[in-house]
């Protein structure tokens, strides 16, 4: 079985180009919640993946990108307000 980390990406990207490059690459991954948020299921090979892909387009020392991991007793004390679709898929956290 294949371990996977709940992970809530965050990003604060200026420019339009760069920050639709991102935005594509992380709904690869996971599900958007915000503009600049999304929620993912990740194993630590799509962790790798996904964040080498993501470093090829920011710019550093201009965008912001935040990964955020976790664990089952956070995951189950996450508290959601407003209109929020819901979740299909019931995964395991470890």
């Amino acid at each position: 079985m294949v371990m996977k980390r709940y992970a809530v990406i965050a990003y604060d990207i200026s420019d339009d180009k760069r920050r639709n490059k991102i935005c594509d690459i992380i709904s690869v991954y996971g599900k958007r919640v915000n503009y600049s948020v999304f929620e993912c299921f990740l194993s630590e090979k799509d962790i790798c993946k996904l964040k080498d892909e993501i470093e090829r387009q920011v710019k550093k020392g201009e965008d912001i990108v935040l990964y955020y991991y976790l664990c089952k007793d956070c995951l189950e004390k996450k508290e959601r307000i407003g209109n929020f679709h819901k979740e299909k898929q019931i995964v395991k956290v470890f």
